[in-house]
């Protein structure tokens, strides 16, 4: 299962590194300073960052990335209008009278 936390997954940087889901972002911040010559050859898929592929390779990820649909999904959504007037709201919330002086 995709979303199971306890699933592994292999490291770029290092293929028998083998790390839990919920893991995985941390080892991927340690990994790239340990292994900083790899890091130079890898390339972060603008839809997910725990997608590191070689830099020949991005733009066939990119194409094929299973996270790109959920973006453009987003983008769809954003664009019906909905969300777009949630977001224009303005807000009535205003702060609570204050009886602190700091001057006094």
């Amino acid at each position: 299962d995709a979303l199971d936390p306890e699933r592994l997954i292999q490291c770029p940087y290092n293929k028998y590194h083998q790390i839990r889901a919920c893991r995985f972002p941390y080892h991927l911040v340690k990994c790239r300073k340990s292994y900083p010559e790899v890091a130079k050859e890898l390339a972060t898929c603008p839809f997910n960052a725990r997608h590191l592929v070689p830099q020949a390779e991005l733009s066939d990820h990119i194409k094929k990335c299973s996270d790109k649909s959920l973006i453009e999904q987003d983008i769809v959504n954003e664009s019906s209008g909905s969300q777009r007037e949630q977001m224009n709201a303005v807000s009535t919330w205003q702060a609570p009278p204050c009886d602190e002086d700091w001057e006094t």
